[in-house]
C-alpha cells in the first residue's frame, strides 16, 4: 500500500582525525595508527548535472538484483515501532511526523577499505543524552570511535546484494549508533554506496532499527539519507523503521547512470553518477559488509549485530552475498576489536556480533 511519506534526515560530522589498521597483506593484521588528514566540518552542496549534461534517470532495471521483479512492500502506519512491525508481518513503517528534523550538522560515519578502516574521528555532534548534561569546552569535540566485524572481497562488478539480519541491538547512552549494512566501493576503497539499517539516536531520534543509504565521494562523507539520493518508490524511504529480529534482502546496483538501492521487494531510490563528477564510478572494485559501532570509546557498551557473539548460533548473520555480473562469493572476514566476533559459515555467509564491553 502507497502512502504519504516522510524521510529523516540526518544530523551529523564535522570531523577528523582518521586512524587506521592495516590489513593489505593479510585481513587479520593488527592496529596501525596512520597520518592525520581533514575531512570538511560541512558536506560541500550537490552540484548537480553539468548544464547540457545527461538527463535524470526515471527508470530502474526491471527486476530487482535478485532477479525478481518489484513488489510494494507491506508497511505499517507512520510511527509505528520496530516490534509493532515484527508482530504484524509488515516491511516498514515511516517515521512519526512528529519527530525530530533535520539538524543542521552530520552524524559520525565510519567506513572499511582494502588497505585499513576509519578508527577514529572527533566530532561535535553529542548523543542526545550525553552522560554529562552539561558538556565542557574540552568535551565539546568528543573522539568517536568506530569497530567492525567485515566481510570484504575484492570483486568487480555491476553491484551486489545481501540477507542481512534487521535487529535492535542495545545502544549506550553515551554512544553513536550500532548498524550492519553492505556497501559497493571502487577498488581503491574512494567512493561508495551504502545501504544497510541503524540505531542512530542522532539520525533517527529513537532506539529503533531504521533503513539507511549513504555515500561517499575521494573518500569526504557525506549525510546519512540525502545529500544526492534521488527517492524512487513512493513506499519506502530511507529513514523508515524496519521490523526487528527479521532478515530482509538489501541491494545495490549499477544501472543505466545511477547506483540503484534495492530492499526486500521494492527499487528505494538511486545516487545518480554525477555525484562522482572525476571518476568512472560504474563498476565495483570491493564488496564489503559489516556490523559497525561507533562509540565514544575504544570499549563500549553497545551490541552489535543483535548482541551475541559471532560464535552463537542464534547470533545476527550476513547471509547469501551475491554479486551481478561478477565472481562467486569469497568473503575474507575480519574484527577490529576483541569485543565482537565473526564467525564463518561459507564464502557467502557469516555470524557476527557481541554484547560489547557489558
Amino acid at each position: 500500500m502507497s502512502k504519504s511519506r516522510r524521510g529523516l534526515f540526518a544530523a551529523g560530522l564535522t570531523a577528523a582525525v582518521i586512524g587506521s589498521i592495516g590489513v593489505v597483506s593479510t585481513l587479520n593484521a593488527g592496529a596501525e595508527q596512520i597520518p592525520e588528514s581533514t575531512v570538511p566540518a560541512v558536506a560541500p552542496a550537490d552540484p548537480g548535472p553539468a548544464e547540457g549534461g545527461e538527463p535524470p534517470v526515471e527508470d530502474p532495471p526491471t527486476n530487482l538484483p535478485w532477479g525478481q521483479r518489484p513488489q510494494e512492500i507491506q508497511t505499517g502506519r507512520d510511527g509505528a515501532s520496530s516490534g509493532a512491525l515484527k508482530a504484524a508481518g509488515l516491511d516498514a513503517a515511516a517515521p512519526d511526523a512528529s519527530g525530530e528534523e533535520a539538524e543542521e550538522e552530520y552524524a559520525p560515519k565510519g567506513r572499511s577499505s582494502r588497505t585499513g578502516v576509519l578508527k577514529k574521528e572527533t566530532t561535535t555532534v553529542v548523543p542526545p543524552e550525553p552522560p554529562s548534561p552539561t558538556p565542557t569546552a574540552a568535551a565539546a569535540r568528543p573522539t568517536v570511535h568506530f569497530l567492525y566485524n567485515v566481510g570484504s572481497q575484492a570483486a568487480v562488478s555491476d553491484g551486489a546484494y545481501a540477507n542481512l539480519t534487521i535487529s535492535k541491538p542495545v545502544l549506550a547512552r553515551s554512544d553513536y549508533h550500532t548498524l550492519a549494512e553492505l556497501a559497493v566501493q571502487s577498488a581503491d576503497g574512494a567512493q561508495i554506496v551504502e545501504v544497510g539499517w541503524n540505531v542512530d539516536r542522532v539520525v533517527n531520534g529513537d532506539d529503533d532499527p531504521h533503513l539507511f543509504v549513504y555515500h561517499w565521494v575521494d573518500r569526504k562523507p557525506t549525510c546519512y539519507n540525502g545529500c544526492g539520493f534521488v527517492q524512487y518508490s513512493g513506499n519506502v524511504r530511507p529513514g523508515d523503521t524496519l521490523p526487528r529480529d527479521n532478515t530482509k534482502r538489501f541491494g545495490i546496483q549499477y544501472y543505466n547512470g545511477a547506483w540503484w538501492i534495492a530492499y526486500d521487494t521494492e527499487w528505494v531510490g538511486y545516487f545518480p553518477e554525477w555525484l562522482w563528477p572525476t571518476v568512472d564510478f560504474s563498476k565495483t572494485g570491493l564488496v564489503q559488509v559489516f556490523g559497525e559501532v561507533a562509540a565514544a570509546t575504544a570499549s563500549p557498551c553497545t551490541q552489535m549485530g543483535n548482541g551475541r557473539d559471532g560464535s552463537d548460533m542464534t547470533a545476527a548473520r550476513v547471509g547469501s552475498l551475491t554479486y551481478l555480473n561478477g565472481p562467486a562469493a569469497e568473503m575474507h572476514i575480519r574484527s577490529t576489536s576483541d569485543l565482537y566476533t565473526v564467525t564463518r559459515m561459507s564464502a557467502r555467509t557469516f555470524r557476527y556480533g557481541g554484547p560489547g564491553n557489558c
